[in-house]
Formats: structure tokens, C-alpha cells, sequence
């Protein structure tokens, strides 16, 4: 976990974790020797000698910002500090790019293949991380998130006190946004149309499904141009689901090309080939600025692999 109220700065972009020692009855304070006993235990998936290494490093410290020593005592309740690390972080061979920056928000235009924040494998190598080093802001934060597989426009907030608004302007849809992916055709469907379901959790991982029911997910769907038997599409949704646009697509017989889990998960494929980026971009935004009141409009500048239409 990571808190506001840290005794360690942030350290190239990334902010201190910290994990409190339980002191509940399955941990109770006399079990553990000491506290590298009790980490060897928390984190069985780390080489128990890397643990060994960080302590005798000082790379753990206390709430006051003191190193712990590799012979520290294990203390319930008592709070710990570090950085997180990623061995072997895969670098990203993609840039993104800054459209618009002022003392607010900062708008990026984010490369397939780079996570929005930190998470799992990927911790320096995101949208976050590298723009709180390229900008020298250790508080800039995204106001909403893209899939990782997915390019495009992401807006974030420089300021502490203004990031709730800009929040709270995705949240209650108050933005309005225009994707648009490359896929096949369905000589059946009609377009433009508007496509409601309800969408649920999926069989396999994060993956989600559609169900009979309600609908609680809408997206607006226009054919732009033809290429073969391939189409751009532009997309407009209404609300915001995980994986809403690579579902509903997929569910009227359009899948986006490239995509490796709809319609048919396929567990086997190379998710960083970076020859085969998924057709997905996020291509407007479109607002009310929460703070000054100014209309706001963003493009991004990338292409799929159908150019955009002239406009």
C-alpha cells in the first residue's frame, strides 16, 4: 500500500509502500524471530536471499525513515517502509506524447503496450511514473485510467486540491469521449446503432460477458470507412465498464483486431508482441473544465492501421 502521510520521499516518480506487521492471533508476536523471518514467510514468491539483501541494504525502514537492520525484531502492529521494485522491468520502446499542459492538467497522448499506473510487472515503465520524471511532478495523478493494450488521450492532475474534481468529472460522465478501433465486418449489422447489455465478470481472469438482464453498459457505434473487409468504427460510450468497447464490439460480430480476449481468450498469446497492438484508440475528450470553466476539446494524434477520415 502506499499513504500521504510517508516519512520517505518519492524516489524516481514512485511513491513508499508500506506493510504494517499483523498482530492478530494467526500472527502471534512471538512466532517470528525476527522480522526477516516473518517477510520470508509474507512473501514466499520473493527469493528469500533478495529479502536478506534489501535489509542488509536499508532498503526497509521504520516509521521514523530509520533503516532496519537484517536482525531486526519482528514488532506487531509496527509499520514498515520501501520501494517497490520490479526486476528485469521490460522497457516500453514507445513515447508518449504531451498535447497540452497548463498549471491544471496535463493531456497525454499514451502509446500501446504502457500501462496508465503501476501495476503487477509494470511499475517504472507506465504513463505515471514516466510523466512524474519527465515533468519533475511528484503529484501528478491520472484523473481516469486506459487499458493498457489501449492508446490514446489520458488526462491528469497536477494539483492536490483540484484532483477530486476532475475525478468526480469522469465518474458522473460528464466527459465526453469518442474511440475508434479497426475490425472486421458483419454484413448483418446495421449501423450506426446503439448497443445496450448487461455486462457481468467473465469466465477466464479479468475478462467480462455479456447476460440477459438489464443493461448497465451503452455504446454508440458509426461504420466511418471501409478498407476490404476491414472497417474503422468510431465509438461513443455512454458509460464506462471494463472492457466495454472490446465486448460490445466482439458481441455484434466485430471484434477489434488484435485483441487476445475477445471473442475467444487466447492464453497462449504473446501479449508484448508489439507488432500486433491492439486496434483500440482513445481518440477525443471532450469537457467543462471542473475548475475554470472553460470548454475543452483534445484529439489525439496517432493512427491504427486505417487512417482516419479527413474531416
Amino acid at each position: 500500500m502506499t499513504s500521504k502521510n510517508s516519512p520517505l520521499p518519492y524516489r524516481d516518480g514512485v511513491p513508499p509502500s508500506y506493510l504494517i506487521l499483523p498482530c492478530d492471533e494467526e500472527h502471534p508476536k512471538g512466532r517470528w524471530p525476527n522480522l526477516l523471518s516473518f517477510l520470508q514467510h509474507r512473501f514466499p514468491h520473493i527469493d528469500p536471499e533478495l529479502l536478506r539483501q534489501r535489509l542488509a541494504k536499508g532498503d526497509l525502514m521504520n516509521n521514523n525513515g530509520e533503516p532496519l537492520s537484517e536482525d531486526a525484531a519482528f514488532i506487531a502492529g509496527m509499520k514498515i517502509w520501501y520501494y517497490r521494485e520490479v526486476p528485469d522491468e521490460r522497457p516500453v520502446p514507445f513515447q508518449e506524447d504531451i498535447i497540452y499542459e497548463d498549471d491544471l492538467i496535463v493531456i497525454a497522448d499514451k502509446p500501446h503496450w504502457l500501462s496508465t499506473i503501476p501495476s503487477g510487472r509494470h511499475l517504472k515503465e507506465t504513463l505515471l511514473i514516466r510523466l512524474r520524471n519527465r515533468l519533475q511532478l511528484p503529484d501528478l495523478v491520472p484523473a481516469h485510467r486506459l487499458d493498457r493494450e489501449t492508446a490514446g488521450l489520458v488526462l491528469l492532475c497536477k494539483q492536490p486540491q483540484h484532483r477530486g474534481a476532475y475525478q468526480t468529472m469522469f465518474q458522473q460522465r460528464q466527459v465526453k469521449k469518442t474511440y475508434r478501433a479497426v475490425a472486421g465486418i458483419n454484413p448483418e449489422l446495421k449501423l450506426p446503432r446503439i448497443h445496450r447489455s448487461l455486462m457481468v465478470k467473465g469466465d477466464y481472469f479479468f475478462t467480462m460477458k455479456e447476460e440477459k438482464g438489464e443493461p448497465n453498459s451503452e455504446t454508440a457505434i458509426t461504420l466511418l470507412t471501409r478498407q476490404g473487409d476491414r472497417a474503422l468504427y468510431e465509438m461513443k460510450p455512454h458509460t464506462g465498464r471494463q472492457h466495454q468497447l472490446r465486448l460490445h464490439l466482439s458481441a455484434m460480430g466485430i471484434g477489434i483486431e488484435n485483441d487476445p480476449w475477445y471473442p475467444n481468450v487466447q492464453p497462449e498469446a504473446d501479449h508484448d508482441d508489439y507488432n500486433t497492438p491492439l486496434q483500440l484508440l482513445a481518440y477525443t475528450l471532450e469537457f467543462t473544465d471542473p475548475v475554470t470553466g472553460e470548454d475543452r476539446f483534445f484529439k489525439s494524434n496517432r493512427q491504427l492501421t486505417i487512417p482516419h477520415p479527413a474531416t
